[in-house]
């Protein structure tokens, strides 16, 4: 079925949606250079004749994580399963529940935000076309299709909407397990938008380019996402400068097991502790 734009698209002037085939020979090929640069992005791609995943298989959609408590009970028993056996023991149920919804959004955002940073489209991402593997954490996609705009406020404007169109119904989800009300969910959306595209950039080895595109995209005032960007530097013992930001919100890594620590950006960790990492 043809991919519909959202419904900030669909107002603009020149706006233009591509779905199959161009799916295939564009936007699949954004995602075929996103899993050759960032080794953290375990992702199975779908063509069109691949039957969907199914909770048969353990593979749940970001549609039945937001509508079928089954679904989300089933997730995170395979997040706390993973935790614990990475650091030997399973955190409390609140602490787990928020590092499994920092997993979904990271990635999510990554998969919206990359093809906007790599090609300047942004995918018509459905919570129905993304799947989380429970046991192990891994997604699959199906690209439906993609947006383009002739004007960079535009499309900066349409990705912002298109995060938040799919996260939304997955965040109140979460809400209640991670214990979490609406603007610190979306302070985390906030943080992985611009984490996921620092990455990006980082992985590219274009880490300014990078930088640069998540402040445009998160300049500041833009509800629901409620802070900005927020890049500075530091500067380490010998004259190198290197950029970090401060989350909005404290993602609990800190919490899974006796030998964790802070993120080195979470608000946890001061700058002195920053440098002495760096």
């Amino acid at each position: 079925m043809p991919a519909v734009p959202s419904a900030s698209s669909a107002a603009l002037v020149g706006t233009s949606v591509s779905s199959a085939p161009s799916v295939s020979s564009a936007l699949a090929a954004d995602y075929r250079r996103m899993l050759e640069f960032c080794p953290v992005l375990e992702l199975r791609l779908l063509d069109a004749a691949e039957p969907d995943p199914c909770a048969a298989d353990d593979w749940y959609s970001g549609a039945e994580l937001a509508a079928d408590e089954r679904a989300l009970v089933a997730v995170l028993a395979g997040a706390a399963a993973r935790i614990a056996a990475e650091h030997g023991r399973a955190p409390r149920p609140h602490v787990t529940a928020s590092r499994l919804l920092h997993h979904y959004v990271w990635s999510a955002c990554l998969l919206i935000a990359g093809p906007w940073h790599l090609a300047r489209r942004v995918p018509v991402l459905g919570s129905a076309d993304l799947w989380l593997h429970a046991p192990t954490g891994a997604f699959a996609l199906r690209p439906r299709g993609s947006v383009t705009l002739p004007g960079d406020d535009e499309l900066r404007a349409e990705l912002r909407a298109a995060v938040v169109e799919h996260l939304g119904p997955v965040l109140a989800a979460f809400a209640g397990p991670t214990r979490r009300r609406d603007r610190a969910l979306w302070g985390m959306v906030t943080d992985d938008l611009a984490s996921a595209l620092w990455y990006l950039g980082r992985m590219l080895g274009e880490e300014e380019a990078s930088v640069a595109a998540a402040e445009a995209v998160l300049p500041g005032g833009t509800l629901p996402l409620p802070g900005a960007a927020g890049f500075r530097r530091l500067h380490t013992p010998d004259g190198r400068a290197h950029r970090t930001r401060t989350r909005l919100g404290c993602c609990l890594h800190y919490a899974v097991g006796p030998a964790a620590v802070a993120c080195l950006t979470c608000p946890r960790t001061s700058d002195e502790e920053r440098l002495r990492r760096l």
